[in-house]
């Protein structure tokens, strides 16, 4: 009969797939052997991707094989990585499979940040290649015939779910191969040809008649059906047309021809011979219009020997009037294929190269918990601090530990001593300016990052819209404002959070400003800091009372609390629980995640313990601090004051706050560096995110302009000039009159040198033309020319201003003997500057002569075959 119809493979450009995803692994995972062995997958995948697309590709099932790995692999990582034009972008681009292109536009093509893209287009031509494998199968055995139907199946089920899914995977128009529209069409095709391999089988197992028939009869309404979705569509090659309606013609013919043994067996000899007369009208239609496309010789011969022989015997014989074809029954359908569903893994040796990577959405909710985990543990630590520094403050106030300590009067309190001995251990007010001058370089360093990441985005971006402005609707790629935003808004949040590092900065320095001093007085040596503190005569000796043994007592408790909540905050630190296992198994039951659920309930369980222990500490701290207060009160009354003992009180509270503030401010500092330098690492990343992107904008800018310039190429030139219309001469003579149409400007052919101008012929009027027919005896004759026909009589010559009937090319010259003897002059009105006179042909003019007529009488010049023409010269 014929080949059956297989679809060509689309042709992907390289890509290099290792790259960009390694740089996500490198950075959205820690070092180590996970993110070692991760990038080692992305080049296992860069080489499928190669092995897959980058070769033609053999009609074996191996082959097949291969593009259903890499297809199986792209829905595995499609829920790990975050492809899109702002993250993980590499740019897919294939061709059209059915656009054969122009001999300088190329052709057509498509290039999307998409990895649904990519996996459509996959699919396409795991199809495609399904087709061909199924094309080339021997039909003349059972294993042949069965891998055909099943390819073909495979073929109608992916090019259905390309059908299914194609637009919302690319969010864009699709070339047309992958149309909706086009692999529709190519579904029910490769539906049809399966259905036909079935009815061949069923005709070489020889079963019955009537199965046989509603197997074609199918097989005819798939043809048929195909055939109506692209009959006024130019998406699918041209011989596919003619092919689905001789198939149609074909499979129809052969429904009725089994279904005329059924009628014969059934004593139905006038529908036998109605059916058989319908499918040799058939074959006859497919023979007479399709025989280019399908050889039906040997179905013909078999449908007219089974007619003859039916005629013959209804002659004879039986006599049965044979129905119209209106009033046949129509023939049943049996359908014995369907399109098998496209089910991920597709390939039987498929293993997921990124197996112990996490999905993409479980990698969100850990981080999302992560952030929950770590409000909570900030929250609770600030509470302690702010706890703690409200303790420290109270006590500094009430001059406490020192007050009870301070007994003689002329001595440094021990407490005193500790907190000046552990200033200087922590390097004292050095250490302070030293954190302080390193902030502004860490600032700056933070800000000329940031600034340089937008800069890059703002120049593309003006690219973008100057090429937008230039090519209008052409520049059909999504714009770099919307494509930025999310950056855009990272870039902003980066910025108010370093105004906020800013003003953090400024509150320390001022606050260092103050306390300096107090706190350089605390790095002073013990001799020195005790000449700096006021002595007093105390009025009474304190030491052993109840109260300062109270005191004493309630001050230990409060320190405990504050050692307590120092373990405690190292506790809440050091917890840590994998939610990952958590996350897997909730999208592994309900296919989604209900992240603040889950963790809500998790943390609640892990810290749910130590949240309790830190209210208990700021509980006790409260009631610690009441008594404290209590017993101060009572110790002051005990305790004789004057203006000495007040100075000397209140010089060693400063110095107990200056304590407190050298801690404090260290803490902030050195916490400051700590946020400056991870922010760098953070804008470092940020930084390359946008270079990455530009980069990537870029590359595609690139390959769209070349495509628009293909495309203009391939679109039909401009339309010709229209010839110029010379001037004419009126009779008499005269100067011909100025005409209104512009002259064209002289052609110029670059550097060439131009030839000398031709002299202009010479002004004939219509009377002098007339009679120059027959020259004066005394003027000289031209040399002998050929002998010019006799005008027939009767026919008269053109008028004088009547045009030609068509475009006159060069004079040549009339001597006999030339060769390509032409007999046209030059017009009158001759310009020599006007275009070449061998390139374009002259308009009409009214003074040509006519065939026959003599040349200009003018004496010859020896050796120049033009005629002499009278020197005018150049105005």
């Amino acid at each position: 009969m014929t080949n059956f119809i297989s679809v060509q493979l689309k042709k992907a450009s390289e890509v290099d797939l290792a790259k960009p995803l390694c740089k996500f692994i490198q950075q959205s995972y820690p070092g180590g052997d996970a993110q070692a062995e991760h990038c080692r997958a992305a080049e296992e995948l860069s080489k499928l991707r190669k092995s897959a697309l980058g070769r033609p590709l053999d009609k074996h099932e191996s082959a097949l094989e291969t593009l259903l790995r890499y297809y199986d692999q792209l829905c595995a990582i499609e829920p790990k990585f975050p492809f899109s034009e702002n993250q993980v972008c590499v740019t897919f681009t294939w061709k059209d499979a059915f656009d054969k292109g122009s001999l300088f536009g190329g052709s057509a093509k498509l290039a999307l940040a998409s990895l649904g893209y990519e996996k459509t287009c996959v699919l396409f031509n795991c199809g495609a290649l399904a087709s061909q494998i199924a094309a080339e199968q021997n039909l003349d055995n059972d294993e042949g015939l069965k891998a055909a139907a099943k390819h073909y199946q495979f073929a109608s089920g992916a090019f259905q779910h390309i059908k299914d899914t194609v637009l919302s995977a690319l969010n864009r128009e699709p070339t047309v191969d992958i149309s909706p529209d086009t692999v529709g069409t190519l579904s029910l095709i490769m539906l049809a040809q399966a259905q036909e391999v079935f009815f061949l089988k069923a005709t070489r197992d020889k079963m019955k008649d009537g199965i046989i028939a509603k197997l074609a009869n199918q097989a005819a309404d798939y043809y048929g059906d195909a055939y109506k979705q692209c009959q006024y569509k130019d998406t699918l090659p041209k011989e596919v047309f003619p092919v689905l309606a001789a198939k149609h013609c074909i499979m129809q013919a052969n429904a009725e021809y089994h279904q005329s043994i059924l009628a014969k067996q059934q004593k139905k000899f006038g529908e036998e011979i109605g059916r058989l007369q319908h499918a040799a009208d058939l074959v006859k239609t497919v023979a007479s219009r399709y025989d280019e496309y399908i050889n039906v010789k040997d179905l013909v011969d078999k449908i007219n020997r089974a007619l003859t022989a039916a005629k013959k015997d209804n002659d004879f014989i039986y006599h049965d009037r044979v129905p119209d074809l209106k009033d046949l029954e129509s023939i049943g359908k049996a359908s014995l294929v369907k399109s098998t569903p496209v089910a991920v893994p597709l390939s039987q040796k498929f293993t997921d190269l990124f197996e112990k990577m996490v999905p993409l959405q479980v990698q969100q909710s850990v981080s999302v918990y992560n952030q929950r985990r770590a409000d909570l543990v900030n929250r609770s630590i600030a509470q302690m601090r702010e706890a703690t520094n409200l303790a420290n403050g109270v006590l500094a106030s009430l001059n406490l530990p020192a007050a009870i300590e301070d007994v003689s009067g002329d001595t440094v309190p021990q407490s005193i001593l500790n907190k000046s001995k552990s200033v200087i251990e922590q390097g004292g007010i050095q250490t302070v300016d030293q954190l302080i001058k390193d902030l502004p370089e860490l600032l700056q360093r933070n800000k000329e990052i940031l600034d340089e990441s937008l800069r890059l985005l703002d120049e593309e971006e003006t690219t973008d819209n100057d090429l937008r402005t230039k090519f209008k609707e052409r520049w059909q790629r999504t714009p770099s404002n919307e494509l930025y935003k999310p950056l855009r808004a990272e870039g902003a949040n980066f910025h108010n959070i370093l105004n906020k590092a800013v003003q953090a900065d400024g509150q320390v320095k001022e606050r260092y400003q103050s306390h300096r001093d107090t706190i350089a007085l605390l790095c002073k040596p013990e001799s020195e800091l005790n000449a700096a503190i006021p002595s007093a005569d105390p009025a009474k000796t304190l030491q052993g009372s109840e109260v300062v043994n109270v005191l004493r007592t309630l001050l230990a408790n409060l320190d405990e609390v504050k050692k307590e909540r120092e373990q405690l905050e190292n506790d809440l630190k050091s917890v840590n629980f994998d939610m990952t296992s958590k996350f897997l198994t909730a999208l592994a039951q309900d296919g989604a995640i209900n992240e603040e659920a889950i963790s809500v309930t998790e943390l609640d369980r892990i810290y749910g313990s130590y949240t309790q222990k830190v209210q208990e500490s700021l509980k006790k701290q409260e009631e610690l601090i009441k008594n404290i207060q209590n017993a101060h009160q009572d110790f002051s009354k005990m305790k004789q004051s004057n203006n000495e003992s007040n100075l000397r009180e209140e010089v060693l509270k400063n110095l107990a706050v200056a304590n407190d503030n050298f801690v404090e401010l260290v803490a902030n500092l050195k916490e400051g560096t700590k946020f400056y330098n991870e922010l760098t690492e953070i804008l470092l990343k940020f930084q390359n995110k946008c270079s990455d992107i530009v980069f990537a904008r870029k590359t595609e800018r690139d390959e769209l302009l070349k495509d628009l310039q293909q495309s203009i190429a391939r679109e039909p030139s401009a339309p010709s000039i229209p010839l110029p219309t010379y001037q004419t001469t009126p009779a008499g003579g005269s100067k011909p009159a100025a005409s209104s149409a512009p002259t064209p400007a002289p052609r110029t052919m670059g550097t060439k040198p131009q030839p000398p101008a031709r002299p202009p012929p010479p002004v004939i009027s219509a009377a002098s033309s007339s009679s120059s027919a027959s020259a004066p005896s005394g003027t000289a004759a031209p040399p002998p020319a050929a002998p010019t026909p006799t005008p027939t009589p009767g026919a008269s010559a053109p008028a004088a201003n009547t045009a030609p009937s068509q475009a006159q090319g060069p004079p040549y010259p009339t001597y006999p003997g030339y060769p390509g003897y032409c007999q046209m002059p030059m017009p009158v009105a001759y310009n020599p500057y006007m275009y070449g006179q061998y390139n374009l042909p002259y308009a009409p003019s009214p003074v040509f002569q006519n065939p026959g007529q003599a040349p200009y009488p003018a004496s010859q010049q020896p050796g120049y075959p033009f005629p002499q023409q009278p020197f005018y010269p150049q105005q």
